[in-house]
């Protein structure tokens, strides 16, 4: 809604894309499903924190697909981004929960981004991530994508 975590989300990708044998599939969670997850290979989860929780739509998307390819995407590697108003260890705890049902493999801890936002109105306004928190987005883009292609995840 305000923009920061699909900054990071395409920070992220930038990374991944770094890698020419890697295919990136940025896609939002309301419009995947299971086939998404079963034709990948390893996945960012990317999600604002709202109300201390992930979004309602990451939420869905877990709901929509846990059962669907449990056992089917065991061992896969993943890491989490979060963009936060407080400090989005709730968010990431969440996700953790799930891919730990999934069986996947973190590859680093989960990247959250503090915004600070308090009011209605720094929640509701734009946000800006700023150059360090992209960067080290991109990073872990990268990271992912070098594992897949050299074998190691």
């Amino acid at each position: 809604m305000t923009g920061g975590t699909f900054q990071m989300a395409q920070a992220a990708a930038n990374g991944a894309q770094s890698e020419p044998d890697v295919a990136v599939n940025l896609i939002h969670a309301g419009e995947a499903g299971p086939n998404e997850l079963l034709e990948a290979d390893g996945y960012i989860f990317a999600t604002p924190e709202n109300l201390a929780m992930m979004s309602g739509v990451m939420k869905d998307f877990f709901d929509r697909t846990y059962y669907p390819v449990l056992d089917r995407i065991v061992g896969r590697p993943y890491v989490t981004l979060i963009c936060a108003g407080s400090d989005g260890e709730n968010a990431a705890r969440q996700i953790k929960r799930i891919a730990t049902g999934w069986r996947l493999k973190p590859i680093a801890d989960p990247i959250i981004v503090c915004t600070y936002a308090q009011t209605p109105g720094e929640i509701l306004a734009k946000k800006q991530i700023g150059e360090f928190d992209l960067q080290r987005c991109e990073e872990i883009g990268a990271t992912i994508a070098a594992g897949l292609a050299l074998g190691i995840y």
